[in-house]
C-alpha cells in the first residue's frame, strides 16, 4: 500500500498529479479525482492505482471528444471515427458514447434536424442531397425521414425558385428548350424532384424573346451547316437538323432558317 502525500493541479485546467508518499505517481482528470474520492492520506494499492490510471485515460480521451464536439454537433459515425483517430483503445469507445448520449450531447436526430435547418437556410440543396448527405453520415433512415420534416413544402418550393431563377441566367444564352432541359436537370441535381419543377415553373421561366431566339438559332445555324459542308443535299439536311435538334432548338424552325436562306446556302 502507499499512501497519498501531496495532489497538485497542473497548468492544464482540470489535470492534477498525484503523489505516493513523497514521489510523483500519475497524473489524473478532476472528475477520475472526484469519483475516487482520491485526498492527502488515502492508502492505494496496486490494482486501485491501475484502475485509476485506466479511468483517467477514458477520462482524457472523453475531454478530447469534447473539445472535437465544442466546435459543432457531430453525427454518432463522425464521433466513432473521431476516436478511432485518436487510437482510443477499443474498451473505452462504448463507455464514452453511452456517457455521450446520456448527456444528449450526441443525438442523431438532433442532429439531423440541426443539419436539415442549416442547410435550408445556408444553401439552396433540395431534400433528395439533403437526405444523401445524411445517409453518408450513416444517420438512419427513420432519423432522416423525421428531420426533413424541418424542410416543409413551402419552403422547398422557395428554395427551388430562387435555384431556378439563377439556373435560368446561367442558360440565358440557351435555345428555350435547351434551356428548360437544364434548369429541370440542374434542380434535380440539387436534390429537387420533377414534380417541384413543374410546380414553379410558371413563375420562374423568364419571358420569351423571340429576337434573342432567332440570333440563336442564326448563328448556331451558320456554323452546323459549315461543319456539314462535305456533305450534300437531303444528306447535308437531315445531318443538319439531327444536329440543330440535339442543340435544344425546335425543328420547324430549324426549318424555316434553312427556307429563309434557301438561295445563300445553295
Amino acid at each position: 500500500m502507499a499512501k497519498i502525500s501531496k495532489i497538485e493541479a497542473q497548468k492544464r485546467q482540470g489535470r492534477y498529479n498525484v503523489y505516493l508518499d513523497g514521489h510523483y505517481a500519475f497524473p489524473v482528470a478532476e472528475s477520475v479525482l472526484v469519483k475516487f474520492r482520491l485526498m492527502r492520506g488515502v492508502e492505494l494499492d496496486k490494482d486501485q492505482v491501475e484502475a485509476i490510471t485506466i479511468a483517467d485515460q477514458q477520462a482524457r480521451a472523453y475531454g478530447k471528444i469534447l473539445d472535437y464536439l465544442s466546435y459543432q454537433m457531430r453525427s454518432e459515425s463522425e464521433v466513432l471515427k473521431k476516436l478511432r483517430d485518436l487510437e482510443t483503445p477499443a474498451e473505452f469507445v462504448e463507455p464514452i458514447m453511452a456517457k455521450l448520449r446520456d448527456q444528449h450531447l450526441v443525438d442523431d436526430q438532433q442532429y439531423a434536424r440541426s443539419y436539415v435547418r442549416t442547410m435550408m437556410t445556408t444553401t439552396l440543396k433540395g431534400p433528395g442531397v439533403i437526405r444523401q448527405q445524411l445517409r453518408l453520415k450513416k444517420v438512419g433512415e427513420n432519423e432522416i425521414e423525421t428531420a426533413l420534416q424541418e424542410f416543409p413544402p413551402t419552403d422547398r418550393l422557395a428554395n427551388a425558385s430562387k435555384l431556378a431563377r439563377k439556373l435560368f441566367k446561367r442558360y440565358h444564352n440557351q435555345p428555350e428548350f435547351r434551356r428548360e432541359q437544364k434548369v429541370r436537370q440542374g434542380l434535380m441535381m440539387k436534390g429537387y424532384s420533377g414534380e417541384v419543377y413543374d410546380q414553379i415553373k410558371a413563375a420562374v421561366t423568364p419571358e420569351t424573346d423571340p429576337d434573342q431566339e432567332a440570333d440563336l438559332l442564326a448563328a448556331q445555324a451558320e456554323k452546323v451547316w459549315r461543319r456539314y459542308r462535305r456533305y450534300t443535299g437531303i444528306d447535308r439536311e437531315r445531318r443538319f437538323k439531327q444536329a440543330m435538334f440535339r442543340k435544344g432548338f425546335d425543328l420547324d424552325a430549324v426549318q424555316g432558317w434553312l427556307d429563309d436562306n434557301q438561295e445563300s446556302l445553295s
